[in-house]
């Protein structure tokens, strides 16, 4: 899938995969200050794995229409997406924090359920047995998006499976949430029409 073009040339609005740009990238949050942050040369090689993981399980970022791994490199939105560490106790695990563009990024529980799936579910392609994924702090609903990440992650150590669905309402659809708790509107539910 390709983004929306931009009439001021796209090359222009992203750095490459091939470049570390400290400045345009999230720094650490509290999930990965404690842990071996990637920078450079690591960063760079992680997260061009991370592009073709996000390519085949289309973890596409649809405000902006891109691979969500894109996001780290739109140099209208520095210090928006994803930051890596290694673990220090396990080094088999690397932690993945998603900063999103607004503190109320509406995608954001989405995006980073869809990630660990991706990221969890392709592990041959990578040199980790579980990349353990957070949503940054500045986020409103970070602590509720991390509960429902952390339940998935256990369901996916216990079983090895990345299809699991949490529990609560968070990222599911308003129109869903509405219907799951009313009755019909008005009149009688037997009527003809």
């Amino acid at each position: 899938m390709r983004g929306f073009r931009s009439p001021f040339g796209a090359d222009d609005l992203f750095d490459g995969y091939d470049e570390y740009v400290p400045e345009n990238v999230p720094k650490p949050g509290p999930s990965l200050e404690e842990h071996d942050i990637l920078t450079g040369d690591d960063h760079l090689a992680f997260h061009r794995l991370t592009r073709d993981c996000f390519e085949e399980r289309k973890v596409y970022d649809m405000t902006f229409n891109y691979n969500l791994a894109r996001l780290n490199l739109d140099t209208r939105h520095p210090g928006a997406g994803y930051r890596y560490a290694r673990d220090r106790d396990d080094p088999a695990v690397l932690r993945a924090e998603f900063t999103p563009t607004t503190p109320f990024c509406p995608q954001t529980h989405t995006l980073t359920i869809g990630s660990f799936r991706a990221w969890n579910g392709l592990f041959e392609r990578h040199e980790y047995d579980l990349v353990s994924v957070r949503a940054a702090p500045m986020h409103h609903q970070s602590e509720a998006i991390n509960a429902q990440l952390e339940e998935v992650e256990a369901a996916f150590l216990e079983t090895g499976a990345v299809d699991h669905e949490p529990s609560g309402d968070i990222g599911s659809n308003p129109m869903e949430r509405s219907m799951g708790a009313t009755g019909p509107s008005r009149g009688s539910s037997d009527a003809p029409f």
